[in-house]
């Protein structure tokens, strides 16, 4: 693994409200507020999921006509214009078209092109539909800030993707999302979204940055709040608003980060894990075990 240096950076986390098949419209807003982050000092940039067309897809016809190949498709080169143009890092989710097959897809730009793609490894609902399940893994990029990895929306609810992107060695998590509201949740708790990454965060001892959307789609309402957790799983900024367009934004030492990961003289979460227990990385198989203690004895 290559040692990056890694030094303090300004993210900012977009939240906007996509208009569903308005692509041309979408890069234009999605656009000006980059522009609006980078002018305050931005340096990595995260968009929403599916920042360019929309979300809610009627059948799979819909979403082929909407995708677009990456890197050559028109939302990529848009992003990548300005990434070059204004020297940062942008991650952006877009529905992607690889030959015959879509993917919910986040691509990964920086100053000097497009770095990958990270491909959604858990599909909610109706993606089931039209979306391939991501072929990719977890994929750590290697930047001048730190390692960073992605997961898009329902990736958050899998304790697996953050892990495997610690043991990866991701400095931060960048999430483009599309959280919608969760049955039974009352107005005056935390959505169970910033809840499940700021525990994600503190697990992994990573930075998570998402960037969600507002607005009511297709009757389909989404939830905002979008949030920058620091490696401690305490939000640094945010969370935003539920209705408005907004950029939460915050300076991180992601060199912090893998400064704590040792929290005292004998504790360190990732080393502590117990491999002997729970075979693979974090725990693929089920081993069998002897439901007693006591060998042998009968009741």
């Amino acid at each position: 693994m290559t040692e990056i240096p890694i030094e303090a950076v300004d993210i900012a986390c977009i939240q906007f409200e996509p208009r569903f098949g308005a692509v041309a419209d979408n890069l234009a807003r999605s656009g000006a507020l980059i522009e609006q982050a980078a002018d305050s000092g931005a340096e990595i940039v995260v968009l929403p999921e599916l920042a360019n067309t929309g979300y809610v897809f009627e059948n799979r016809e819909e979403a082929l006509a909407l995708a677009e190949p990456v890197p050559e498709g028109q939302s990529t080169r848009f992003w990548g214009e300005i990434a070059t143009r204004r020297k940062l890092f942008l991650i952006s989710g877009i529905t992607e078209r690889d030959g015959e097959h879509l993917y919910n897809t986040a691509v990964v730009i920086g100053p000097e092109g497009v770095l990958g793609v990270y491909r959604k490894l858990h599909l909610w609902a109706d993606e089931k539909l039209w979306f391939e399940p991501g072929n990719l893994g977890v994929p750590v990029f290697d930047t001048p800030h730190g390692r960073i990895g992605v997961a898009i929306c329902y990736d958050g609810w899998f304790p697996e993707t953050f892990r495997l992107a610690a043991l990866a060695g991701a400095d931060l998590m960048c999430v483009p999302t599309n959280w919608v509201p969760i049955p039974g949740q009352s107005t005056d708790q935390q959505p169970m979204a910033n809840v499940l990454h700021m525990a994600a965060a503190h697990s992994n001892v990573m930075a998570i940055a998402c960037a969600d959307r507002v607005g009511v789609e297709r009757n389909q309402s989404f939830i905002g709040h979008s949030l920058i957790v620091s490696h401690t799983g305490w939000p640094v900024s945010g969370p935003a608003s539920g209705t408005e367009e907004e950029i939460v934004s915050a300076r991180l030492d992601l060199s912090a980060a893998r400064r704590a990961q040792t929290w005292n003289g004998t504790n360190h979460p990732i080393h502590d894990r117990r491999t002997d227990v729970y075979s693979g990385p974090f725990g693929t198989e089920t081993p069998t075990f002897n439901a007693s203690p006591f060998k042998g004895e009968k009741k």
